[in-house]
């Protein structure tokens, strides 16, 4: 299954839930697998975005429907990239060589 990596920022908002409810955070998480992907891991990050996500969907478009859904909410804006493992960046980058 595809991997994603979505970076989020809260919304001032979205902190403020987050402070008064911490574990909502992890009820966000069982929310988007309900809407179709897996959270494999996340960390809490310093810096311009607040979360990273690393996510499993079945393709662009049912992690396209999570972020949409995510970001209706109001309480974060997400970056989302698609991932390749390396292993399997390296055999395709072999191939070009064998052209």
């Amino acid at each position: 299954m595809p991997t994603y990596i979505m970076l989020s920022t809260l919304s001032p908002d979205g902190a403020a839930r987050l402070v008064d409810y911490p574990d909502r955070l992890l009820e966000v998480n069982r929310e988007v697998e309900s809407m179709g992907a897996k959270v494999l891991s996340q960390y809490a990050v310093l810096g311009q975005y607040d979360f990273v996500t690393i996510l499993e969907a079945a393709d662009e478009v049912a992690m396209s429907k999570v972020a949409l859904q995510l970001a209706q909410r109001g309480t974060l804006k997400t970056l989302t990239l698609s991932a390749i493992p390396v292993e399997r960046f390296v055999e395709e980058m072999r191939s070009l060589g064998q052209g």
